[in-house]
């Protein structure tokens, strides 16, 4: 029988996945038309030559709890059904490729010593164990074997982000997708998607947007930060706030003030490996930097001198105090804010605000009153903004006084 060409439309953001590639690896939030977009794929695959592939999770103790049902409404919205048989356990096209449904936590072992795979799909694969993920691979070995991989992320220390997120091997196309690349995105998702924007923005950017979940009881602004797309008109109160770069950590400038009980943060300026010659044309990406006082960090009087030379800028640049305790001084006078407030623009902040974590007892999982110095730049540069107010509440507090 002549083999009919099968023109399949994908997403932009999935035009790699035709390339020849060992691992294959789509990961983000809800709504992106991965899983979609990998059956549509594999059941092309599946018309051009004969292959056998396995559709398989960590978990599926039945066929219903497989991506059977997906690709068999895929075969039909395509207009494809009449190149394939279609049981209640598998599938098989014309070109007498099959479709092999197993779950891995319970039948790795079988899987094993099924024969001849020349792909793979691994579907919620955030779910893989380190156990599955170590068997599997080196059990497919058929000739330009490739592996597919499509999950929403959970943890950052999860085996499947770890091993294509954080070291991905030099053979894989690993692709972030999210809701704004799915051209078919429907409404009723978006209004769910505005709605937990609105309402739980670390939420939002662990089911939406993709990222790893980073809501812990070590997160330290957990619930005291929002996103919201505020105005600054008839602002007069604004405070500045520098951190600067040293080595691998970045420099950057914030923005903020305070208004009915609530910290909002405007601007941010914030690079990696700026020299010091460039720090000026940094801070000047915010609106009426020369016109206010900076709070800079205190440790670099040498480039605090720099800056305020009138040919490297003249800022009204000025060495925020520090004290025993400042660090923790400081993340209690912003978590006293009724909500931290960031602009959508201010990405950077937004990230921290998520990523900014107490260390925990390694044994226990127990969280220790300790700030880990990492994810804390931002926050850093809005410390030294408010210093100030800080070192007052601190002082008040010293001498017995409750204010």
């Amino acid at each position: 029988m002549e083999r009919p060409v099968i023109n399949i439309n994908v997403p932009k953001i999935f035009k790699r996945i035709i390339e020849p590639m060992r691992y294959k690896v789509f990961y983000g939030g809800r709504g992106s038309e991965k899983s979609w977009t990998v059956a549509r794929y594999l059941i092309a695959c599946s018309l051009a030559r004969r292959e056998r592939i396995l559709c398989t999770r960590e978990f599926q103790n039945s066929i219903q709890e497989s991506v059977h049902h997906l690709l068999e409404d895929q075969i039909y919205n395509l207009g494809l059904s009449s190149l394939f048989t279609i049981r209640e356990s598998y599938i098989t096209s014309h070109t007498g490729s099959d479709f092999i449904f197993k779950g891995l936590a319970k039948g790795i072992d079988g899987i094993k010593s099924t024969e001849g795979i020349t792909k793979v799909w691994v579907e919620e694969a955030e779910r893989i164990s380190q156990r599955s993920l170590d068997i599997l691979v080196p059990t497919i070995r058929e000739k330009d074997s490739e592996l597919f991989f499509t999950f929403n992320p959970q943890f950052i220390h999860d085996p499947i982000y770890q091993r294509f997120i954080v070291k991905p091997p030099p053979n894989a196309i690993v692709q972030k997708v999210n809701w704004k690349d799915a051209p078919h995105f429907p409404e009723v998702l978006r209004l769910e998607m505005e709605h937990c924007k609105a309402v739980d923005y670390e939420k939002y950017m662990w089911i939406w947007e993709g990222n790893p979940r980073t809501i812990s009881d070590a997160q330290i602004f957990k619930g005291k930060f929002v996103v919201e797309d505020f105005s600054s008109d008839g602002v007069e109160n604004f405070r500045f706030g520098a951190d600067f770069g040293f080595a691998k950590d970045p420099a950057c400038l914030v923005r903020c003030f305070i208004r009915d009980g609530n910290l909002y943060v405007d601007y941010e300026a914030f690079g990696y490996g700026i020299e010091l010659k460039d720090l000026a044309a940094l801070y000047h990406k915010i609106p009426l930097v020369k016109k206010y006082q900076i709070w800079a960090d205190s440790s670099r009087p040498e480039t605090i001198a720099f800056l305020k030379l009138p040919e490297n800028g003249g800022f009204r640049i000025a060495a925020a105090d520090k004290w025993p305790n400042s660090v923790e001084e400081g993340i209690a006078f912003l978590r006293s804010f009724n909500k931290i407030v960031f602009h959508p623009r201010c990405t950077n902040g937004i990230f921290e605000a998520g990523s900014y974590s107490y260390k925990t007892d390694r044994l226990t999982d127990e969280v220790l009153p300790i700030p880990i110095d990492k994810n804390n730049h931002i926050f850093d540069s809005l410390r030294y903004s408010l210093f100030s107010f800080i070192k007052r509440r601190v002082t008040i507090f010293d001498s017995g006084v409750i204010h």
